[in-house]
């Protein structure tokens, strides 16, 4: 865990509490947290599930690793200290989403269980909800699909740490969501998230 560095700060609370926004926006704050390989299709499962929850009268906002990438943490890389605190930050991030109501969608390859526990972690001693999403893809079949052309440039050693060629993967052990992106349509994805937001309490009056 982070050291806490800053002295003398304290966090400051508010008289609208987070029960309150979530009765105000018919629905409860929770972070979808989505891991899986390049190419998997954490991105577009994310991008239809937000508009699915829209159309329901649902907000919900994406958390994309290359977009993290190119504000907040554009300062970090790829190497394992670099992915550890990249990850730290992400989750803290979506915590503040988890608060004011909204439901976070957060797309990371996320590849070490031990950072996504650490996320955990984190939302669990807030007293907030997690939901690991495993976006389950052969390699064999991220490769074929490389929409950015990045496994063609690691194989080349071209990029260097790249997830599931020279650095691994290490997939949920339990994820509360097992998406096989392989096996599934798109529309398949997207309503088993919503029905397991619908059947655990999360989205109210669908």
């Amino acid at each position: 865990m982070t050291q806490q560095i800053a002295t003398n700060v304290h966090w400051h609370h508010g008289e609208v509490t987070r029960e309150d926004r979530n009765r105000l926006m018919g629905q409860k704050g929770a972070t979808l947290w989505f891991t899986g390989l390049s190419g998997s299709g954490k991105s577009t499962v994310s991008v239809a599930l937000e508009s699915a929850l829209y159309e329901h009268g649902k907000l919900a906002y994406r958390l994309d690793g290359d977009n993290i990438r190119l504000g907040i943490n554009k300062n970090l890389g790829f190497s394992a200290a670099d992915r550890t605190e990249n990850i730290r930050r992400i989750g803290e991030i979506a915590k503040l989403f988890v608060d004011s109501g909204t439901i976070s969608l957060s797309s990371f390859i996320s590849p070490y269980r031990e950072d996504r526990d650490t996320v955990r972690q984190l939302h669990q001693e807030s007293g907030f909800d997690f939901i690991e999403v495993y976006v389950d893809c052969p390699l064999e079949e991220a490769e074929k699909r490389d929409p950015k052309g990045l496994y063609k440039k690691a194989r080349a050693g071209e990029i260097k740490n790249f997830t599931g060629i020279d650095d691994p993967y290490e997939a949920p052990e339990n994820p509360e969501i097992h998406l096989r992106t392989d096996q599934m349509t798109l529309e398949e994805e997207v309503d088993t998230i919503i029905d397991y937001l619908k059947s655990h309490g999360f989205l109210a009056g669908i």
